[in-house]
Protein backbone atom coordinates (compact mmCIF):
# COMPACT_ATOMS: atom_id res chain seq x y z
CA UNK A 1 0.00 0.00 0.00
CA UNK A 2 2.80 2.26 0.76
CA UNK A 3 3.99 1.81 -2.71
CA UNK A 4 0.52 2.43 -4.14
CA UNK A 5 0.05 5.56 -2.11
CA UNK A 6 3.38 6.83 -3.13
CA UNK A 7 2.62 6.03 -6.76
CA UNK A 8 -0.71 7.82 -6.54
CA UNK A 9 0.92 10.80 -5.01
CA UNK A 10 3.56 10.69 -7.69
CA UNK A 11 0.93 10.62 -10.41
CA UNK A 12 -0.85 13.54 -8.83
CA UNK A 13 2.40 15.36 -8.45
CA UNK A 14 3.16 14.71 -12.11
CA UNK A 15 -0.17 16.13 -13.15
CA UNK A 16 0.33 19.09 -10.86
CA UNK A 17 3.84 19.56 -12.26
CA UNK A 18 2.52 19.40 -15.80
CA UNK A 19 -0.19 21.86 -14.86
CA UNK A 20 2.34 24.28 -13.45
CA UNK A 21 4.46 23.83 -16.53
CA UNK A 22 1.50 24.60 -18.76
CA UNK A 23 0.58 27.58 -16.62
CA UNK A 24 4.15 28.87 -16.78
CA UNK A 25 4.06 28.54 -20.57
CA UNK A 26 1.05 30.82 -20.88
CA UNK A 27 2.73 33.95 -19.58
CA UNK A 28 5.68 33.22 -21.88
CA UNK A 29 3.38 33.19 -24.89
CA UNK A 30 1.63 36.33 -23.66
CA UNK A 31 4.99 37.93 -23.18
CA UNK A 32 5.93 37.23 -26.79
CA UNK A 33 2.69 38.80 -27.99
CA UNK A 34 3.14 41.75 -25.69
CA UNK A 35 6.69 42.40 -26.90
CA UNK A 36 5.32 42.73 -30.39
CA UNK A 37 2.89 45.45 -29.27
CA UNK A 38 5.08 47.39 -26.86
CA UNK A 39 5.12 51.13 -27.37
CA UNK A 40 8.13 53.17 -28.54
CA UNK A 41 10.98 51.68 -30.49
CA UNK A 42 9.84 48.10 -29.73
CA UNK A 43 6.49 48.83 -31.39
CA UNK A 44 8.23 50.06 -34.48
CA UNK A 45 10.46 46.98 -34.61
CA UNK A 46 7.50 44.64 -34.24
CA UNK A 47 5.56 46.34 -37.08
CA UNK A 48 8.35 46.70 -39.63
CA UNK A 49 10.62 43.81 -38.77
CA UNK A 50 13.58 46.24 -39.24
CA UNK A 51 16.04 47.78 -36.83
CA UNK A 52 15.31 51.49 -36.43
CA UNK A 53 18.17 53.84 -35.62
CA UNK A 54 18.09 57.38 -34.39
CA UNK A 55 18.95 58.61 -37.90
CA UNK A 56 15.76 57.01 -39.25
CA UNK A 57 13.59 58.80 -36.73
CA UNK A 58 12.11 62.23 -37.13
CA UNK A 59 11.17 64.68 -34.36
CA UNK A 60 9.34 63.03 -31.45
CA UNK A 61 10.86 59.61 -32.17
CA UNK A 62 8.59 58.98 -35.17
CA UNK A 63 9.96 56.95 -38.05
CA UNK A 64 10.98 59.15 -41.01
CA UNK A 65 9.41 58.14 -44.30
CA UNK A 66 12.10 57.87 -47.03
CA UNK A 67 11.56 60.16 -50.03
CA UNK A 68 10.62 58.48 -53.27
CA UNK A 69 13.02 59.11 -56.18
CA UNK A 70 11.69 61.58 -58.76
CA UNK A 71 10.16 59.93 -61.80
CA UNK A 72 12.32 60.00 -64.95
CA UNK A 73 9.41 61.39 -66.96
CA UNK A 74 9.06 64.25 -64.49
CA UNK A 75 12.77 65.03 -64.75
CA UNK A 76 12.88 64.79 -68.55
CA UNK A 77 11.35 68.24 -69.25
CA UNK A 78 13.83 69.80 -66.81
CA UNK A 79 16.76 68.08 -68.52
CA UNK A 80 15.53 69.15 -71.95
CA UNK A 81 15.14 72.73 -70.72
CA UNK A 82 18.69 72.77 -69.36
CA UNK A 83 20.05 71.33 -72.62
CA UNK A 84 18.24 73.97 -74.68
CA UNK A 85 19.53 76.80 -72.50
CA UNK A 86 23.10 75.48 -72.74
CA UNK A 87 22.81 75.10 -76.51
CA UNK A 88 21.54 78.66 -76.84
CA UNK A 89 24.36 80.03 -74.67
CA UNK A 90 26.98 78.11 -76.65
CA UNK A 91 25.53 79.34 -79.95
CA UNK A 92 25.34 82.94 -78.71
CA UNK A 93 28.74 83.25 -77.07
CA UNK A 94 31.02 80.37 -78.11
CA UNK A 95 30.52 78.39 -81.33
CA UNK A 96 27.88 78.34 -84.03
CA UNK A 97 27.40 76.00 -86.97
CA UNK A 98 26.88 77.38 -90.49
CA UNK A 99 25.98 75.69 -93.75
CA UNK A 100 27.86 76.71 -96.91
CA UNK A 101 25.24 77.89 -99.44
CA UNK A 102 27.35 78.30 -102.60
CA UNK A 103 30.56 77.35 -104.44
CA UNK A 104 32.30 80.70 -103.94
CA UNK A 105 34.83 79.22 -101.50
CA UNK A 106 35.77 76.12 -103.49
CA UNK A 107 37.86 74.08 -103.02
CA UNK A 108 38.43 75.14 -99.46
CA UNK A 109 34.72 74.76 -98.76
CA UNK A 110 32.11 72.94 -100.82
CA UNK A 111 28.43 73.74 -101.07
CA UNK A 112 26.64 71.90 -98.27
CA UNK A 113 29.66 71.74 -95.95
CA UNK A 114 29.04 72.56 -92.28
CA UNK A 115 31.57 74.75 -90.53
CA UNK A 116 31.95 75.73 -86.89
CA UNK A 117 32.48 79.43 -86.28
CA UNK A 118 34.36 80.81 -83.28
CA UNK A 119 32.25 83.58 -81.75
CA UNK A 120 34.16 83.84 -78.47
CA UNK A 121 37.34 85.72 -79.42
CA UNK A 122 35.52 88.80 -80.80
CA UNK A 123 34.03 89.26 -77.32
CA UNK A 124 37.57 89.88 -76.08
CA UNK A 125 38.31 92.53 -78.71
CA UNK A 126 39.95 90.26 -81.29
CA UNK A 127 39.48 91.46 -84.87
CA UNK A 128 39.69 89.52 -88.16
CA UNK A 129 43.17 88.95 -89.56
CA UNK A 130 44.43 88.41 -93.08
CA UNK A 131 43.94 84.87 -94.35
CA UNK A 132 41.12 83.95 -91.98
CA UNK A 133 37.83 82.58 -93.32
CA UNK A 134 35.06 84.60 -91.70
CA UNK A 135 31.28 84.65 -91.59
CA UNK A 136 29.67 88.09 -91.71
CA UNK A 137 26.26 89.69 -92.08
CA UNK A 138 25.43 91.12 -95.49
CA UNK A 139 26.85 94.65 -95.28
CA UNK A 140 24.45 95.99 -97.89
CA UNK A 141 22.65 94.16 -100.70
CA UNK A 142 25.49 91.77 -101.57
CA UNK A 143 22.91 89.01 -101.73
CA UNK A 144 20.51 90.94 -103.90
CA UNK A 145 18.90 88.56 -106.37
CA UNK A 146 20.25 85.45 -104.65
CA UNK A 147 17.70 82.74 -103.74
CA UNK A 148 16.95 82.68 -100.03
CA UNK A 149 16.27 79.51 -98.01
CA UNK A 150 12.76 78.79 -96.81
CA UNK A 151 13.18 76.72 -93.61
CA UNK A 152 10.22 75.21 -91.80
CA UNK A 153 9.34 76.12 -88.21
CA UNK A 154 11.35 73.24 -86.71
CA UNK A 155 14.47 74.09 -88.72
CA UNK A 156 14.17 77.73 -87.71
CA UNK A 157 13.86 76.83 -84.02
CA UNK A 158 16.78 74.37 -84.06
CA UNK A 159 18.88 76.90 -85.92
CA UNK A 160 17.98 79.61 -83.40
CA UNK A 161 19.22 77.53 -80.45
CA UNK A 162 22.27 76.30 -82.34
CA UNK A 163 21.36 72.63 -82.81
CA UNK A 164 21.32 73.04 -86.59
CA UNK A 165 23.44 75.17 -88.93
CA UNK A 166 22.26 78.73 -89.31
CA UNK A 167 19.61 79.26 -91.97
CA UNK A 168 19.98 83.03 -91.77
CA UNK A 169 19.85 84.20 -95.39
CA UNK A 170 21.83 87.37 -94.65
CA UNK A 171 25.16 85.69 -93.81
CA UNK A 172 28.15 85.25 -96.13
CA UNK A 173 31.51 83.50 -95.83
CA UNK A 174 34.75 84.72 -97.47
CA UNK A 175 38.50 84.94 -96.87
CA UNK A 176 39.98 88.10 -95.38
CA UNK A 177 42.55 89.59 -97.79
CA UNK A 178 43.07 93.07 -96.34
CA UNK A 179 42.50 94.71 -92.96
CA UNK A 180 42.36 98.34 -91.87
CA UNK A 181 45.28 100.31 -93.32
CA UNK A 182 46.15 97.78 -96.07
CA UNK A 183 46.41 98.53 -99.75
CA UNK A 184 45.03 95.67 -101.85
CA UNK A 185 45.49 95.60 -105.63
CA UNK A 186 45.22 93.34 -108.61
CA UNK A 187 46.07 93.97 -112.26
CA UNK A 188 45.19 91.70 -115.14
CA UNK A 189 45.02 88.14 -113.91
CA UNK A 190 47.33 88.64 -110.92
CA UNK A 191 49.07 88.08 -108.71
CA UNK A 192 47.04 89.60 -105.90
CA UNK A 193 49.10 92.06 -103.84
CA UNK A 194 48.76 93.35 -100.30
CA UNK A 195 50.92 96.34 -99.38
CA UNK A 196 53.00 95.68 -102.48
CA UNK A 197 53.68 92.02 -101.58
CA UNK A 198 52.48 89.36 -104.01
CA UNK A 199 50.53 86.54 -102.41
CA UNK A 200 51.15 82.90 -103.25
CA UNK A 201 47.60 81.49 -103.13
CA UNK A 202 47.47 77.70 -103.34
CA UNK A 203 43.90 77.80 -101.97
CA UNK A 204 42.57 79.45 -105.15
CA UNK A 205 40.26 77.12 -107.10
CA UNK A 206 42.18 75.06 -109.69
CA UNK A 207 42.01 76.70 -113.12
CA UNK A 208 41.17 80.14 -111.70
CA UNK A 209 43.48 83.12 -111.84
CA UNK A 210 44.09 85.17 -108.66
CA UNK A 211 42.37 88.15 -110.28
CA UNK A 212 39.70 88.49 -112.95
CA UNK A 213 40.67 90.51 -115.99
CA UNK A 214 37.39 92.39 -116.50
CA UNK A 215 35.98 95.88 -116.12
CA UNK A 216 33.42 94.94 -113.45
CA UNK A 217 35.80 95.09 -110.48
CA UNK A 218 38.21 92.27 -111.23
CA UNK A 219 41.02 94.83 -111.58
CA UNK A 220 41.32 97.18 -108.63
CA UNK A 221 43.45 99.05 -106.14
CA UNK A 222 41.85 99.97 -102.83
CA UNK A 223 42.86 101.33 -99.44
CA UNK A 224 41.05 99.56 -96.59
CA UNK A 225 39.77 102.00 -93.92
CA UNK A 226 40.27 101.28 -90.23
CA UNK A 227 37.41 99.20 -88.84
CA UNK A 228 36.82 97.43 -92.16
CA UNK A 229 38.08 94.36 -94.05
CA UNK A 230 38.41 93.42 -97.73
CA UNK A 231 37.23 89.89 -98.52
CA UNK A 232 37.42 87.56 -101.51
CA UNK A 233 36.21 84.07 -102.32
CA UNK A 234 38.69 81.28 -103.10
CA UNK A 235 36.75 80.47 -106.27
CA UNK A 236 37.81 83.77 -107.82
CA UNK A 237 35.83 83.52 -111.04
CA UNK A 238 32.68 82.48 -109.18
CA UNK A 239 32.50 84.79 -106.18
CA UNK A 240 30.58 88.02 -105.76
CA UNK A 241 32.84 89.47 -103.09
CA UNK A 242 34.37 92.87 -102.23
CA UNK A 243 35.54 93.36 -105.85
CA UNK A 244 32.02 93.33 -107.25
CA UNK A 245 30.33 95.36 -104.54
CA UNK A 246 32.35 98.56 -104.75
CA UNK A 247 29.25 100.42 -105.83
CA UNK A 248 27.40 99.49 -102.65
CA UNK A 249 27.14 101.25 -99.28
CA UNK A 250 30.66 100.53 -97.99
CA UNK A 251 32.37 100.39 -101.41
CA UNK A 252 33.01 96.67 -101.12
CA UNK A 253 34.35 96.85 -97.57
CA UNK A 254 32.89 94.84 -94.68
CA UNK A 255 32.55 96.60 -91.31
CA UNK A 256 34.32 94.61 -88.60
CA UNK A 257 31.20 94.98 -86.45
CA UNK A 258 29.29 92.87 -88.98
CA UNK A 259 31.67 89.90 -88.63
CA UNK A 260 30.02 86.99 -86.79
CA UNK A 261 33.25 85.08 -86.23
CA UNK A 262 36.02 83.03 -87.75
CA UNK A 263 35.33 79.63 -89.33
CA UNK A 264 37.74 77.25 -87.62
CA UNK A 265 36.61 73.71 -88.48
CA UNK A 266 34.91 71.87 -91.31
CA UNK A 267 32.67 69.63 -89.24
CA UNK A 268 30.55 67.89 -91.88
CA UNK A 269 30.60 65.71 -93.89
CA UNK A 270 32.96 63.52 -91.89
CA UNK A 271 35.20 62.70 -94.84
CA UNK A 272 35.92 66.43 -95.27
CA UNK A 273 36.58 67.16 -91.60
CA UNK A 274 39.52 69.48 -91.03
CA UNK A 275 40.69 72.80 -89.65
CA UNK A 276 40.85 76.10 -91.53
CA UNK A 277 44.29 77.55 -90.72
CA UNK A 278 45.73 80.83 -91.99
CA UNK A 279 47.88 80.14 -95.10
CA UNK A 280 51.62 80.76 -94.77
CA UNK A 281 51.58 83.43 -97.50
CA UNK A 282 50.04 85.87 -95.04
CA UNK A 283 53.03 85.46 -92.68
CA UNK A 284 55.65 86.68 -95.14
CA UNK A 285 58.03 89.44 -94.12
CA UNK A 286 57.15 92.99 -95.07
CA UNK A 287 53.41 92.39 -95.34
CA UNK A 288 52.68 94.51 -92.28
CA UNK A 289 53.25 98.23 -92.48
Amino acid sequence: MGDVAVGARSGHDGEEHRGRTAESAVPAADSAVTSGSDSGAAEGDGMTGEHTTAEDQGPGGRTRTPKKPRSFWKELPILIGIALVLALLIKTFLVQAFSIPSDSMQNTLQQGDRVLVDKLTPWFGSEPERGEVVVFHDPGNWLRGEPTPDPNALQTFLSWIGLMPSVEEKDLIKRVIGVGGDTVECNGTGPLKVNGKALNEPYVFPGNTPCSNDDQGGRFKVKVPQGYIWVMGDHRQNSRDSRYNQGEKYHGMVPVKEVVGRAIVKAWPIDRWGTLPVPDTFDQDGLNR
